[in-house]
């Protein structure tokens, strides 16, 4: 919960892939609050009776979400779903106006890893933004496994990172009402 607040505030792409981590711990947790309290909140160092119970109170919520929603198994909370929108949202926007070429131009060297990762999805297939979330998402999980990942694997996701990266700060300057400020000039 704090640290979803920051991340939300700080880097939109880091609080998806955070709240991504979330669901699935609350998956591996069997949407169960006292092993989430046992195996995550108690794991958090110097909080006060306060901030313990508001984070049992998020993840309660979160839990709720997630039944009511029925993602229990698999797919994202309706908020993150939101999110990825907006996200495609100024992508499409980004991609059609012309003072963003620097954008355009980035998003084309990824388009290629795109594809290819898209043509290894099989029967589910996402959208180019949500696919570039689901490789960055891959390789968190790869690493907290500590599985190796090949060079040219590294390669795609280097670049889809820095794709990443300037969609989540635009993202924040959209936000922030300054990203159509100067033409477009950041």
């Amino acid at each position: 919960m704090i640290t979803a607040s920051q991340k939300r505030k700080e880097n939109i792409a880091e609080y998806l892939l955070y709240m991504w981590q979330i669901e699935d711990i609350i998956r591996a947790n069997n949407l169960d609050i006292e092993k989430i309290k046992k195996n995550v909140i108690d794991h958090y160092a110097g909080l006060t009776d306060e901030q313990r119970r508001q984070m049992t109170e998020w993840y309660e919520s979160l839990i709720d979400m997630m039944r009511r929603e029925g993602v229990e198994q698999k797919g994202h909370l309706q908020i993150n779903s939101n999110v990825l929108g907006d996200l495609v949202a100024l992508h499409q926007i980004l991609l059609k106006d012309p003072r963003f070429a620097d954008y355009s131009s980035e998003f084309y060297k990824t388009l290629p890893y795109i594809v290819e990762l898209r043509s290894k999805a099989g029967e589910e297939k996402s959208g180019e933004i949500e696919t570039c979330f689901n490789a960055l998402y891959g390789m968190l999980m790869m690493r907290l496994q500590k599985k190796e990942i090949s060079e040219a694997t590294a390669n795609a996701l280097r670049q889809i990172s820095k794709f990443i990266a300037i969609l989540a700060h635009d993202y924040k300057l959209d936000e922030e009402n300054k990203l159509f400020e100067n033409d477009g000039k950041k």
